[in-house]
């Protein structure tokens, strides 16, 4: 479960079913070692290398990665008027990144002198993930963000009856051998093989990134006279956690699946 949004315990809307208390602020914040290799490239140069990363997690945020102030190429960088405040942080500062003729406003930050409750920052600098051309995971490029420890994509075959059903109430696809996926903090999809589909799938130019399944593909869908825009998503090529939905088709929320119900122990 992530720990800072779709219910974890850093969250703001906890869950009724629950032993425990948060005891802290509504707002909380967390600081844990990223233990792998993060480079992050602008024009091919690399201004961001560390072994020594941290992901700072906080309630509602996405995990934000912060390194050592010497992993981050500092002949590269010139102060900003920038100031921003945080009641949980503290004041931070802001530096530009050059590199040759390009120049990134506002592309670090740090605190230096931090809230008393988050001492552990000093000394750390963050470089969003939009700041830099290419971010690389050991020798893995990144796609979107950093993966999240606490974030997990289950694939499980399932041979229980799937039925996808268009806006205009006509059956397009009805299986025993979808793929379910389950991702933490988001309804569970169906991937289906495109022969059990009867609608036709034309190619769109809208892509998506996942860190966790990789570069989507959409397609508009058409049954009889209805078509909807990129009513269906596949993953041609996805990374090797999410293999298993390889080539399949996810339908919108345009569309009704109906899962088969399970059975009751004693019928």
């Amino acid at each position: 479960m992530a720990l800072t949004r779709f219910g974890g315990p850093l969250s703001r809307n906890l869950p009724e079913t629950r032993t425990f208390t948060v005891e802290g602020p509504a707002h909380s914040l967390l600081l844990q070692p990223f233990r792998r290799r993060v480079r992050a490239v602008v024009d091919d140069v690399v201004v961001l290398d560390t072994a020594a990363g941290s992901l700072l997690f906080e309630t509602g945020l996405g995990p934000q990665l912060y390194v050592p102030e010497g992993d981050v190429r500092s002949d590269l960088l010139s102060p900003s008027d920038t100031v921003t405040h945080c009641p949980f942080k503290g004041d931070a500062s802001y530096r530009h990144l050059t590199v040759g003729s390009r120049t990134i406003p506002d592309a670090v930050w740090a605190y230096p002198d931090p809230k008393p409750d988050a001492a552990w920052l000093a000394g750390l600098v963050a470089l969003p993930m939009s700041a830099a051309d290419h971010w690389f995971d050991e020798d893995v490029e990144v796609l979107g963000h950093l993966p999240d420890p606490y974030h997990r994509v289950d694939l499980r075959p399932t041979s229980r009856r799937v039925t996808v059903t268009a806006p205009d109430g006509t059956e397009i696809a009805s299986t025993t051998s979808a793929v379910l996926l389950d991702e933490t903090g988001l309804d569970v999809r169906f991937y289906l093989s495109p022969d059990d589909v009867r609608g036709e799938l034309v190619r769109s130019d809208t892509t998506t990134v996942c860190p966790y399944k990789g570069v989507s593909t959409y397609w508009t869908v058409r049954t009889g006279d209805t078509s909807v825009v990129d009513g269906a998503w596949s993953y041609e090529q996805p990374i090797d956690e999410s293999r298993g939905i390889a080539g399949r088709v996810c339908f919108s929320d345009d569309f009704t699946v109906t899962v088969e119900a399970v059975p009751s122990v004693g019928s």
